[in-house]
């Protein structure tokens, strides 16, 4: 998939995946890869920046398979902005199905 695809949706995609319930780092970047292939090292600095902006809290919580992992948990102002992500992706996805519709439709009929 397009690197520029990927970079556009990955911000959604990783809100999206903590609504219901929180989640760490390498957690999300196993479930995402799961749609289409990340790179583990571009899932921590958008994860830092989202914390950064106010859109997630963070806390340890142990693990039993190594060192306590470090969960995102959505704010308040987090859900908010994957309101508004998720009309803007509603309305560009839209319009560019239409224009894949128009582009590739056939002249005949």
């Amino acid at each position: 998939m397009n690197v520029q695809f990927k970079k556009g949706v990955l911000t959604l995609c990783v809100l999206v995946l903590t609504l219901k319930k929180d989640r760490y780092g390498y957690e999300l970047v196993n479930k995402i890869s799961e749609q289409f292939l990340i790179a583990e090292g571009t899932i921590y600095p958008l994860l830092r920046r989202l914390t950064k902006d106010g859109y997630f809290t963070t806390y340890l919580l142990e693990s039993q398979e190594g060192p306590p992992r470090k969960y995102y948990q959505l704010t308040e102002s987090g859900k908010t902005y994957i309101e508004v992500l998720i009309k803007e992706w509603e309305l560009f996805s839209t319009g560019v199905n239409r224009l894949i519709e128009e582009g590739t439709k056939s002249d005949e009929g």
